[in-house]
């Protein structure tokens, strides 16, 4: 077969697997996003790689894959950066702040001390770079699995879902400037790291020439075209900064104009294309990870992370809800919601594995622990928030009728 036959053989494949276990994650009551990672890592040495893995992801046609792998990564974080609106805030930005801030540090503290002991046998660089990023990497919070979650349960437009929310979006910020300036402290050490100091001034471009040019689009009568010309430049800016390409897309997103209509539109214009590339990225992952070669000593290890990552978010989330007097039920199920990963940790991860901030063994665990805290989300939101109980119904009325007869008035619906 030709390389062209291979790529579209592999599109066949990735595209079907994530479809199908997507489904299937909806069925069983988790978020498609699960079914999508689960059928990338299925598709990896894990499973497929002992079978007929390079029969069908041969090695000369990885690296178109991871093309439009990060493509796919490039549409999704504009996309995340264009759904943040710090409007989301109002009137309760004190409780949000203080529920980002206490569902962060708690596991970004944890995370960083146990990457110190972990340092000797996993760091393969400087030891600042590999502690800041697994502490990053167990602090994280998927604001866009999170609000799908949401949706799906109907919570959305209340109180405490508003409130989680919005932290997951400040958590987002947090996280993904963490890990901008962990990428250039590893950087900084090769020869260009001069051009790190040219990132205030690349920010500062974005928010005082590149918004008001952004504002002028919303009235155009086709702006897409130049708005992927302004997102793989601004792209193509941040990976020539060393502060990776995922930042710039997620800037160029942020300094959107939030007009509700133009980005409506926007999305669903981009929605397909996302659909199609997501799974490439969930697939190329997969490729680079093989569960079964896990030893016996790393068992422990993910176990320490998972413990560390649970804990620390629940905790921190739970307590600081606590301290601004949100109730003890309510503040459970804040802690849970942060407690959600997904795509935003695989993001974080991918980018660690592709910097040499991590190894594979290592990314396997906190993939793992990725998987792990998403699928919980669900369950421990059942927990800590039952279905509430249907009201009870009231008895048939008698009441006497104009003939003298007495008839039965239904109880009012």
């Amino acid at each position: 077969m030709t390389l062209l036959q291979y790529l579209f053989l592999d599109l066949v494949v990735i595209l079907a697997a994530a479809r199908f276990l997507g489904a299937a994650a909806v069925r069983l009551g988790q978020p498609r996003v699960i079914g999508e990672i689960a059928a990338g890592l299925l598709l990896g040495p894990t499973v497929l790689g002992h079978l007929a893995g390079d029969a069908v992801f041969p090695t000369e046609a990885i690296p178109g894959l991871k093309i439009l792998a990060a493509i796919g990564l490039t549409l999704f974080m504009f996309v995340v950066g264009m759904e943040l609106d710090h409007r989301v805030m109002r009137g309760r930005a004190r409780v949000v702040t203080g529920l980002a801030a206490g569902s962060t540090l708690l596991p970004l503290a944890l995370g960083c001390a146990f990457a110190l002991h972990l340092a000797p046998a996993y760091a393969h660089g400087d030891t600042l770079p590999f502690t800041l990023f697994v502490g990053v990497a167990v602090s994280a919070t998927a604001f866009p699995v999170l609000a799908r979650i949401l949706a799906d349960r109907g919570l959305q437009q209340t109180l405490i879902g508003g409130i989680a929310l919005s932290a997951a979006a400040v958590i987002d910020i947090v996280a993904y400037t963490l890990l901008s300036v962990t990428v250039a402290l590893d950087s900084a050490s090769g020869n260009e790291a001069w051009r790190l100091l040219l990132v205030p001034l690349y920010v500062a471009v974005l928010l005082t020439a590149v918004r008001p040019l952004l504002r002028r689009a919303t009235t155009a009568a086709e702006p897409l075209p130049w708005l992927f010309v302004g997102l793989f430049a601004s792209a193509l800016v941040a990976e020539w900064l060393q502060i990776h390409y995922i930042f710039g897309a997620f800037a160029f997103g942020v300094v959107m104009p939030r007009d509700k209509a133009f980005l409506h539109r926007l999305r669903q214009r981009l929605e397909p294309a996302v659909l199609l590339l997501l799974p490439v990225f969930f697939a190329v992952t997969g490729l680079t990870v093989d569960l079964t070669a896990l030893r016996l000593d790393e068992i422990g290890v993910l176990g320490v992370i998972m413990a560390i990552s649970v804990l620390g978010k629940v905790a921190g989330g739970y307590g600081s809800a606590r301290m601004f007097g949100i109730p003890h039920r309510d503040s459970a199920t804040l802690g849970a919601l942060v407690n959600t990963r997904g795509l935003t940790e695989l993001v974080i991860l991918s980018v660690g594995l592709e910097q040499g901030l991590i190894d594979v063994d290592l990314y396997a665990m906190l993939l793992v622990m990725a998987l792990a805290t998403t699928a919980m989300t669900g369950p421990l939101l059942t927990l800590f928030t039952p279905t509430p109980a249907p009201p009870p119904t009231k008895p048939p009325v008698a009441t006497g009728a104009a003939d003298g007869r007495r008839r039965v008035v239904p109880p009012p619906r």
